[in-house]
């Protein structure tokens, strides 16, 4: 608690860097005496440290001697030597916090330093970045570092097979993106036998660009998915209503909440064309869905902004970073109406199979630790969700780059005009330029403009990210023009050519704001790096759509009533800080939506704990220990069985034995067990639930018997994992349709997140009696044939990974056992004596004997 008050302080950070110089010193003083080694005895160093950790020193007490077997490791490696603020860095990281570094700090080298220190625990380190070739190439590059000091090192990508995926997991550090780990931990607990997993326990993830994965990423789950049998048909018919609509008239947008609605005019005519008397009866709950959602495709969603098309289909682009999100697809239905939109095929809907917020992913590591060059804006959620500080580390060399107040204009086309002609005006002089973008629609507008003046440039954005590398090495050139959008924010370094500073440097030209100042400031970083010099200035216009939904209508007027010129900029007091304010805002309504998402799937994170728990369990438990799983399931449903037939006030004598046997006999028993209803008589309520588990035991062993310890627990296992699999799915789609409706709770005066958090409860109780009932009815029920061998079920269903591969198999589906079942009509009474017609109870989960 001290600790925390002490970085509360207005010093924190200067307190926290203290702490950190002190070791640093530290390691100074050790690198004459690590320079003098052999590359044998430098080596041999971590096999020490492996065994002094085992013989109880901890990670702190090694880290001076370690970092500096890092630096010198490096120096003879890579020919570099850790800088005194790197070595800062690497402890702020080995902490648990964040080092926020200025681009062109060298991020890289100092993740080193904590990757190997906390490589000595033997548990696995993840050193996570935000794409494959961030996370091939610190593999190929850092790697070698790791490998000369006895490290072993490993790189997780979607292509590999789940064999080269477990190998890559069990080196001492692993390289990966933040997607395909996580997708790893839902795929794991998807498995049905041990061998199948791929992950260790989750010790230490060491993050590049953090800001980035937890925070810009964190309001998209990623998602296991398989196709659902939806039909495409009505997301046609939908987009023909909506594209004969007229804005205004027919619908209205609310550019602040990005929403769109349906007036009374435009339902009208929506039911016209369908056919339909009232959209907003109950039975056409789906029909309505699908029109607002084409109406978010055709009003909200814009074609090169928002997605691209291209031979693959629609693709996202990710609003933070530029690039193309191959896999991913818009959830509830928007994707689809997308592609009606686009007059591409639709593609059917798929049903969530596994899924997991990065927020509650990252939870699960036992430590965590980040870097980025901008993070403080962001420290209250880092530290209210991760608990993690962001410590500001200093440049190794003064920074020299001039930030430049934002030229403001009245209109996009002034704008845009002033920004071409400071284009033309400073690459007439040498001067490299980089144009930051917020979209690709502006980029190529843009790229057209300067066409049209004869000036020679490059694009940077998602349509050609293929060249990314090419371009970003030229553009610090003499006389090079490179317009990009955010893609060219994070993990690329421009170099300055030949004589360039002696021009200025690289002079960075943003055209918009950007919701978050943290991409911003990403933008104006590409300058200016180790001590290099450069510029950057922003050009706005009262158009841009930060400013059109956050600048208060009022002040426009004002503006607007000046009636200066739309190429002249327009100054005065107040306009900055309103920009600053509605950024601030901005962020402030991003929090908000990020710890909603968080707060709602902490209620299915919970479940999701308990469930992949007792799942690993299964997976992983000894015969001994299934057995006593399935005993358990069937203590709790007798007592369900007994308690569901008797009520507090009735008489001993007035009990429905006949009603209780039977439920037995459907749920519990084999139909060959004689369940011995005479010991139930003249019995208490917990006496007669002890007798019937008794018997259900001694039915247990006859089972055991019937199959062979080896075959029950095979069989045993699966069922189980099955079951919970299966069940596990339907329940995130009830609960997902629990979530899209529960804020209409609020007009009854009820906290939709306490009415989402009670009733989820319920279904997740309801969802563990199915799970008992099923596996304890598979288990006692099934009947094999004599001769057939009980073999492996594979996972049949095909998954698709929002963001990442898909899972599939070459080999044909294995036999599954054969139960010998009498033929009960869809429409008979259930045989399990629910009541229910078979159709709506046992007939759509499993088949028994």
């Amino acid at each position: 608690m001290l600790n925390l008050l002490r970085k509360m302080m207005p010093n924190a950070n200067e307190r926290e860097l203290k702490r950190c110089y002190r070791i640093a010193d530290q390691i100074e003083e050790l690198e004459s005496q690590f320079s003098a080694l052999t590359d044998e005895e430098l080596r041999g160093k971590t096999e020490e440290f492996k065994k002094r950790f085992a013989d109880e020193e901890t990670l702190d007490d090694l880290m001076p001697e370690a970092y500096a077997v890092v630096r010198e490791g490096a120096k003879r490696v890579l020919g570099m030597r850790h800088f005194y603020v790197q070595l800062v860095g690497g402890i702020v990281l080995h902490n648990g916090d964040i080092a926020e570094m200025k681009t062109g700090e060298g991020k890289t080298l100092v993740s080193t330093l904590p990757a190997y220190l906390n490589a000595l625990a033997g548990e696995g380190v993840h050193v996570v970045t935000v794409n494959d070739y961030l996370a091939r190439r610190d593999r190929e590059w850092m790697g070698q570092v790791f490998e000369f000091l006895g490290l072993t090192v490993g790189l997780n990508l979607p292509e590999l097979s789940a064999e080269e995926k477990r190998e890559a997991y069990l080196a001492d550090i692993t390289f990966g993106t933040n997607n395909e780990f996580g997708f790893d931990y839902l795929r794991d607990n998807m498995v049905l036998y041990p061998e199948e997993s791929a992950q260790r326990n989750l010790y230490f993830a060491l993050i590049d660009e953090v800001d980035s994965i937890l925070i810009d990423e964190a309001r998209t789950p990623l998602i296991i998915s398989g196709q659902a049998n939806k039909a495409t048909d009505l997301y046609y018919a939908a987009d023909k209503v909506v594209s004969r609509l007229k804005a205004e008239e027919d619908y209205t947008v609310d550019i602040k909440t990005k929403s769109v609605s349906l007036t009374e005019k435009g339902a009208d005519k929506a039911e016209s064309f369908l056919g339909i008397e009232n959209l907003f009866d109950a039975k056409n709950i789906t029909v309505n869905h699908h029109i607002q959602q084409a109406l978010k495709a055709h009003v909200i969603m814009h074609r090169d902004y928002d997605y691209v098309v291209n031979e693959e289909g629609v693709i996202i682009v990710d609003d933070f970073t530029g690039r193309l999100m191959h896999g991913r697809r818009y959830s509830d239905g928007l994707h689809q109406a997308i592609e009606a939109k686009e007059g591409l095929q639709v593609q059917r809907e798929s049903m969530t199979l596994a899924t997991v917020t990065l927020q509650n992913y990252f939870r699960l590591y036992e430590k965590r630790a980040g870097m980025t060059g901008t993070a403080k804006t962001e420290e209250e959620e880092l530290r209210k969700i991760y608990g993690m500080d962001v410590v500001q580390i200093p440049t190794n060399k003064e920074m020299k780059r001039k930030d430049h107040k934002d030229v403001i204009y009245q209109t996009e086309k002034g704008k845009l005009q002033s920004v071409v002609d400071e284009i033309a005006n400073r690459h007439a002089t040498g001067q490299p330029l980089l144009v930051g973008t917020v979209s690709i629609e502006k980029s190529e507008l843009i790229s057209k403009l300067l066409k049209k003046k004869g000036i020679p440039h490059q694009v940077l954005n998602a349509k050609n990210h293929a060249k990314e590398a090419e371009i970003i090495s030229q553009a610090g050139q003499r006389g090079a023009v490179t317009i990009a959008t955010n893609m060219a924010g994070r993990g690329t370094d421009i170099v300055l050519g030949e004589g360039v500073d002696e021009i200025g440097g690289l002079h960075v030209m943003g055209t918009e704001r950007h919701e978050s100042r943290r991409i911003d400031n990403q933008l104006r970083g590409r300058s200016g790096r180790q001590g290099d010099p450069g510029s950057s200035q922003f050009y706005l216009s009262f158009e841009d759509d930060l400013l059109r939904r956050f600048i208060p209508d009022s002040f426009q007027a004002r503006i607007a009533n000046m009636n200066i010129d739309e190429g002249s900029p327009i100054d005065g007091p107040g306009i900055t800080p309103a920009i600053a304010n509605a950024q601030k805002r901005v962020e402030g309504n991003n929090f908000d939506a990020r710890r909603w998402v968080l707060q709602y799937d902490d209620v299915l994170n919970q479940q999701r704990e308990i469930i992949y728990g007792q799942r690993r369990q299964v997976l992983t438990g000894d015969y001994n220990e299934l057995r006593e799983i399935v005993l358990g399931m069937g203590k709790s449903l007798t007592q369900h069985a007994v308690e569901s037939h008797i009520s507090e006030d009735e008489l001993p004598e007035e009990w429905d034995m006949e009603s209780i046997v039977e439920f037995l006999h459907n749920s519990l028993f084999n139909e060959d067990s004689e369940l011995d209803v005479e010991e139930f008589e003249g019995l208490d309520k917990e006496e007669l639930i002890a007798e019937i588990y008794e018997q259900f035991e001694g039915a247990y062993k006859v089972r055991e018997e019937e199959l062979g310890t080896e075959r029950m627990e095979d069989f045993t296992r699966v069922v189980m994992l099955r079951t919970v699999d299966r069940k596990w799915m339907d329940h995130i789609d009830a609960m997902d349709q629990l979530r899209e409706g529960i804020h209409l709770r609020a007009y009854g005066q009820n906290d939709p997140l306490r009415e989402y958090q009670f009733e989820g409860h319920d279904m997740f109780q309801e969802l563990v009696k199915d799970i008992q009932e099923e596996v304890v009815r598979y288990v006692m029920k099934a009947v094999f044939e004599e001769d057939e061998e009980f073999e492996r079920e594979e996972v049949a269903t095909q998954q698709t990974t929002s963001g990442g591969g898909s899972p599939s198999s070459d080999e044909a589906p294995k036999k599954k056992p054969i139960r010998k079942v009498d033929k009960v009509g869809r429409n008979d009474p259930c045989p399990c004596g629910s009541g229910k017609k078979y159709k709506h109870c046992c007939g759509k989960a499993v088949k028994t004997g």
